[in-house]
């Protein structure tokens, strides 16, 4: 607010339209309280997002179920009102998810420009947007039919290929004349501090844990001289066990702590197992039921916030895995509403036999 000035640095690039954001916010309102008490609204707000996405892909008794799921999910209390480019990252991205599947079903132009601003939006917000809208844009490319893209690049093509090209030739000149040049050390920097503290060590958080995997890593740089692709060659296989580690441990620090030999671990193991299975539920009645292609949109945005976690690291207290949580939510709320139904049927089903053997023996 003192310069007005954007630097070279990677956060400062890659942080663009959150930094933006909050200088526009403390310009206008001055005073911080009014901006924490604008993202607790903005926050809050989001529920209405996941009932609406939820209605568009299932129905209303699991949005209702998803809507109950992320209001009171101490993850998504403590991170979307805590620091402000979480709220606003996920508030984005639902509406971004939002305006998409509106678009598809009201093929109103007004959802599809919201879509494209808020995508791009999320590409300058910080480095997880890129992640987020490259998995976006496969779920784009799933609904596009043939014609309709060969269409596109026939209309368009020249357009296009003069625009990239262009793209490309700025980038070289812009390259070649250093400018980038405080952007580029900066990204080498914070690549070195990644691979050589986090991936050398085996951290699966952002700090030691009693769960890591020790290894001793092979320092070597003889490829094309660079210090990642050389990392990362020389120590694919411990790399691997290390991601492994993390997918596993994005459901929980409780998964390394599970112990089944008396009761009191069998039913903590039940209650912290049970939105996993609500989960796979979901999962599988989505298959069975034919949406996969409809709630495709769920699952990629869950593997980007995943992706990201697994690539760099999880954060101690799981705040990196925080925006797809709202999606985690419909998914097993949907899980929930055929457990629910599944359990009426059943319900149903015994009480009529039961209710069948007493007036047979009456008479």
């Amino acid at each position: 607010m003192e310069h007005f000035k954007v630097g070279l640095d990677m956060n400062d690039i890659l942080y663009l339209g959150y930094n933006v954001l909050l200088t526009v916010m403390l310009a206008i309102f001055r005073d911080p309280v009014a901006v924490i008490f604008i993202q607790v609204v903005t926050a809050a707000l989001s529920v209405i997002l996941v009932y609406k996405i939820s209605q568009m892909i299932f129905n209303r008794t699991t949005a209702i179920i998803a809507s109950l799921f992320y209001a009171y999910s101490w993850d998504i209390t403590l991170w979307s009102v805590y620091i402000l480019t979480d709220s606003f990252f996920i508030s984005l991205m639902l509406l971004s998810i939002y305006s998409l599947l509106k678009f598809y079903e009201s093929n109103k132009n007004v959802y599809k420009i919201i879509f494209i601003a808020t995508a791009v939006y999320m590409l300058i917000f910080r480095p997880a947007g890129i992640i987020t809208v490259s998995f976006i844009m496969i779920y784009v490319l799933i609904n596009l039919n043939k014609q309709t893209i060969m269409g596109f690049v026939r209309k368009y093509g020249l357009t296009l290929g003069s625009i990239v090209l262009a793209g490309i030739l700025i980038a070289m000149i812009v390259f070649a004349s250093n400018k980038l040049d405080p952007l580029v050390a900066s990204l080498q920097f914070n690549a070195k501090k990644v691979l050589y503290n986090i991936y050398a060590t085996g951290w699966l958080f952002d700090r030691a844990s009693p769960f890591d995997h020790k290894y001793k890593p092979n320092y070597t740089i003889d490829i094309g001289n660079s210090l990642i692709i050389s990392f990362i060659y020389h120590n694919w296989d411990n790399i691997m066990i290390l991601y492994g580690k993390r997918t596993l441990a994005l459901l929980g620090r409780w998964v390394f702590y599970v112990d089944l030999t008396h009761i009191r671990g069998i039913m903590k193991f039940a209650w912290n197992a049970f939105p996993v299975f609500m989960f796979l539920t979901g999962l599988v009645y989505t298959i069975r039921n034919g949406l996969s292609r409809k709630a495709s949109i769920l699952w990629l945005t869950i593997l980007a916030s995943c992706v990201f976690c697994v690539i760099f690291f999880i954060d101690g207290m799981y705040r990196y895995r925080a925006p797809g949580l709202p999606f985690v939510a419909i998914v097993a709320a949907y899980g929930g509403d055929r457990i629910i139904k599944g359990a009426i049927v059943i319900t149903k089903k015994y009480a009529g036999k039961l209710l069948w053997n007493k007036q047979k023996y009456s008479l």
